[in-house]
């Protein structure tokens, strides 16, 4: 009895071992009290930190492995202690990363066992078991690293993060009958260019909640309201009841064509709540899609395709110098964020100085576009690239529209009213510093310029943030006039012979106005150009033309940007949803009193700057400023009626 006993034994661990050679098992011993004496003895050479309790461990078949990232991308070979990436890792166990380290594991999980047994009969152990002991420690150092290194990375990003607390779009919009400005005013976004006819009746297939069976099942809804990409749906069948309506964004992977059950497999189950409703849900259903409109059946893979951004990480561009805004430096693209870029200057050692834009930005150009134009451009200490990195290509940059600069151009000295880029909720006094090439304009703003022009700004030609003197009295804007000017109320006319200075012609600048779409009131998300890494909830609350006045809700007015309707910084209302970007909810009454954000109060210094101004009031202008040539302006078209494609002024004809 004992020999067929021990038979049995010999012939399982012979099938256990031929399996093993294989790769159907591998490590069969892993998890036995014997491999745990090998990697934990008393004996060892040297001492490892207990692994955190918090350390993910999965157990799969009685076998344990551990990710020292807490996710399942990567893995730890249990034998020689590499980290890698688990999908890479052999067998599926994922435990070792090759062949060799599997059974070496398992030859020495056996030797181990011996050790063992050796040491509780209090027989040394020799130098090769030694040997055997200390292997498996390296794995647990590995794994300790590799998890106390993501600890400080989750770290770092909670602390540049700022907690969203709950906020609901759906809710937002619900509690406050809002609108939220359509996803075909963006069309630098995805799907801005390809929305189509998605709207209010379109009907999708979901899954459905309302449902108590353990598999994922569907069912069709119809939108109800449209909010940018998000939709408030109701289920087919509930007619006027609006108890299980629902936020989603429509552009979701959990939302389909009506159709899309049927070709892939999946079951049509009407809601719990209505089953009673109906006994054909078939011929209901037929009767009510029977006309009706649904997504295209790419409409997925249009998301996709619009999600895919040219610019790649390791990328080398020039960008504006946020310490120094007359210059610009090299950047390397550090991560892409639904087309935002996160630059980093490619001096900064602990990659900590960087600069989010928009990858269509006005602000960042390929490298040599400085050199090529005439701009101020801050050499890098770094003599040569480092490993991986290379110049993005110069096709990937937004194109600025070509000017005719032979004729009657912007020459230095000429005045004009400009955005300042350090105040956006101020249109200034300003004046053309220097003329560049291919149209570029470097402008400083009157009264608070440094002596060495290192707040010179540089905008384009056709650049929607810069005016014509006359600008905002025309259009009921309060100009701000240059710090330190006492003749107030502050008179163009005055201005421009006292300071023995002209005014640009006004037939330079850029006069075409978009149909864009957006209305006063509109909800969106818009970066905080005063801290570009912050995407916050926001409201149009003037349009002047193609200039939109952005409120950052729950923040003083005084925090207001104007911003271009074609801003690659504006985005629909579910954008930092869809793409994973964090978005800033509307400040709570709290924030707003102690004006805690350090933003904030450098914008609060800044616009304190300009206070104690009155209000513009008329303004003469004369023939001689517009340089022999006469120009009525188009008056004062109301915020609604200034959507539509126009021109700021009129010449006069003889």
């Amino acid at each position: 009895m004992e020999n067929t006993k021990e038979l049995t034994e010999h012939s399982s661990r012979v099938e256990r071992k031929r399996r093993d050679s294989f790769g159907m098992f591998d490590g069969y011993d892993s998890c036995s009290e014997d491999t745990s004496s090998s990697s934990s003895s008393d004996e060892s050479e040297e001492e490892v930190a207990p692994l955190p309790s918090s350390l993910p461990i999965i157990k799969n078949n009685g076998q344990v492995y551990t990710y020292p990232d807490g996710k399942s991308g990567m893995a730890t070979c249990e034998m020689c202690g590499m980290v890698g990436v688990r999908d890479a890792f052999y067998s599926k166990t994922k435990r070792f990363c090759s062949v060799s380290c599997s059974r070496s594991y398992s030859s020495n999980s056996k030797k181990a066992s011996i050790l063992a047994r050796l040491q509780v009969a209090g027989k040394p152990p020799t130098k090769k078991a030694k040997v055997l002991q200390k292997q498996p420690l390296v794995a647990k150092l590995a794994a300790y690293a590799q998890y106390q290194a993501t600890l400080q990375n989750q770290a770092k990003t909670k602390a540049a993060a700022v907690p969203v607390e709950g906020f609901s779009w759906g809710n937002y919009i619900n509690s406050n009958s809002f609108t939220a400005a359509p996803v075909t005013c963006f069309k630098h976004a995805p799907m801005g260019t390809c929305w189509g006819d998605i709207a209010e009746g379109v009907r999708v297939e979901v899954p459905n909640t309302d449902c108590s069976l353990p598999t994922k099942v569907f069912w069709i809804a119809g939108i109800v309201k449209l909010a940018g990409y998000n939709a408030l749906l109701r289920y087919e069948g509930f007619e006027n009841d609006s108890s299980l309506d629902f936020w989603c964004n429509i552009c979701g992977s959990d939302i389909h064509p009506v159709g899309w059950c049927a070709t892939s497999g999946k079951p049509l189950v009407p809601p719990r709540t209505i089953q009673h409703k109906y006994t054909n849900w078939k011929a209901f259903l037929v009767k009510r899609l029977t006309g009706a409109k649904t997504l295209p059946p790419d409409f997925s893979q249009k998301v996709s395709e619009s999600m895919q951004y040219p610019f790649k990480t390791s990328m080398r561009v020039e960008v504006v110098d946020k310490t120094h805004l007359c210059r610009t430096r090299v950047a390397v693209v550090e991560s892409v964020i639904g087309g935002r870029l996160r630059l980093v200057y490619e001096e900064s050692e602990d990659k900590t100085d960087d600069f989010w834009c928009h990858m269509y930005s006005p602000l960042i150009h390929h490298i040599g576009w400085s050199r090529s134009i005439g701009h101020r451009f801050k050499r890098s200490d770094i003599t040569k690239k480092q490993d991986g990195h290379f110049d993005a290509p110069p096709h990937l940059f937004m194109k600025v529209k070509e000017v005719d600069a032979a004729g009657e151009w912007f020459k230095e000295g000429m005045k004009l009213e400009a955005i300042d880029p350090l105040n956006l909720s101020a249109i200034c006094v300003a004046t053309i510093r220097k003329v560049l090439a291919d149209g570029y304009l470097m402008i400083g703003i009157d009264g608070s310029e440094a002596a060495d022009g290192s707040d010179w700004f540089c905008y384009h030609a056709t650049s929607p943030s810069i005016f014509p003197v006359g600008f905002c009295e025309i259009n009921m804007i309060e100009l701000t006039p240059p710090r330190g000017y006492a003749k107030l109320p502050f008179k163009w006319f005055d201005y421009l012979r006292e300071t023995d200075s002209i005014a640009a012609p006004v037939k330079l600048f850029n006069k075409e106005v978009p149909n864009h779409g957006f209305h006063v009131g509109m909800k969106l998300e818009a970066v905080d150009l005063m801290e570009p890494r912050l995407v916050c909830v926001a409201t149009v609350t003037r349009i002047i033309h193609r200039l939109l006045r952005i409120h950052f809700d729950g923040w003083e007015d005084e925090y207001d940007q104007w911003v271009d309707c074609e801003s690659p910084d504006l985005y629909p209302v579910g954008w930092c949803q869809l793409t994973g970007y964090q978005l800033q909810p509307p400040a709570p009454q709290s924030s707003r009193d102690s004006q805690s954000s350090s933003s904030k109060q450098k914008k609060k210094a800044k616009s304190q700057q300009y206070k104690g101004h009155k209000k513009m009031t008329s303004l003469q202008l004369k023939e001689e400023l517009l340089d022999g040539e006469e120009y009525s302006f188009l008056q004062g078209a109301s915020d609604q009626e200034s959507n539509g494609s126009a021109s700021y002024y009129i010449k006069q004809e003889p």
